[in-house]
């Protein structure tokens, strides 16, 4: 298969497109991150539900 006509999405973190690979064959649908960089500098789920993280819903 030619590396252009491989599927790619964008990573949430860095904005920077990425191709698919071999190793996300079974789980390409839940893939977000373009790097194990980029997964592990995600903000974190709990710290958004604990009202830390940056929304737009914040007190001022």
């Amino acid at each position: 298969m030619k590396k252009g006509l491989l599927p790619s999405k964008i990573c949430v973190v860095c904005g920077r497109p990425f191709n698919w690979r071999k190793r996300w064959a079974r789980c390409w649908a839940q893939v977000r991150y373009c790097s194990e960089r980029c997964r592990k500098s995600a903000p974190h789920r709990e710290a958004r539900e604990q009202g830390q993280g940056s929304g737009p819903y914040r007190h001022q």
